[in-house]
């Protein structure tokens, strides 16, 4: 079971998200380009299409090995398009490969965090404190993180849209606390049911506020 959650800014996004299925194993990413509109929609582009160069061309499917050939992708592009100054073009992304077969979970990510859901208790599977772009940690490999998994787990993959928006009585930010709480509120519900619920609290949280970014949320359920 999964709900992917999409409320893009503008009409196109820097946010996306791609699903690969490779024999048993099923590779779900969510991302978050630099920027949003126009500027970030590019970065998707190059995005998706690397993620189909990198899996589906040359057969990598470990998290962490996919999102270093990721990088070094991206990065020859930026140099190559003497975009070198700016560091600022980059990609937060979450991986994960689920293997039904063996009952087996991996992640790597970029700065985007892995929600993980079991028994009532929420855990944080934590990303590499670096972006899929130039940085000064690009020569430092991902970390492979892996999870045996059972049914009844959940997983939530998301970018920062939805915990940055300004909103609320106060006109704050939702922030990252709140979140977690309504996860652990609703996580039982149904799937589709998690989604509206999260939808509506998005929408009542904004208000008449402008959004401020791309919103993506997946949540899967083994």
């Amino acid at each position: 079971d999964y709900f992917v959650l999409y409320k893009p800014k503008d009409i196109v996004s820097g946010d996306f998200y791609w699903v690969a299925q490779i024999e048993n194993k099923s590779i779900i990413v969510s991302a978050d380009c630099t920027g949003h509109g126009v500027p970030g929609a590019f970065m998707s582009i190059i995005g998706i299409n690397f993620l189909n160069e990198i899996v589906f061309d040359e057969h990598i499917i470990k998290p962490n090995e996919i999102l270093n050939r990721l990088r070094k992708k991206i990065v020859k592009t930026l140099v190559s398009s003497n975009k070198i100054e700016e560091a600022k073009d980059a990609i937060d992304i979450s991986l994960i490969v689920i293997d039904r077969q063996n009952m087996k979970l991996e992640y790597a990510g970029a700065y985007n965090h892995l929600y993980f859901i079991r028994d009532h208790m929420l855990e944080v599977i934590k990303a590499d404190k670096m972006p899929v772009g130039i940085s000064a940690k690009a020569m430092e490999p991902f970390t492979n993180h892996e999870l045996d998994i059972k049914i009844g787990d959940q997983f939530y993959m998301f970018t920062d849209g939805f915990v940055d928006q300004f909103g609320g009585p106060n006109k704050k930010k939702f922030r990252i606390g709140s979140f977690r709480e309504l996860l652990l509120e609703i996580h039982e519900r149904p799937i589709e049911e998690q989604k509206q619920i999260i939808f509506e609290n998005f929408i009542n949280w904004k208000g008449n506020q402008v959004q401020v970014d791309d919103v993506l949320l997946i949540g899967i359920r083994i």
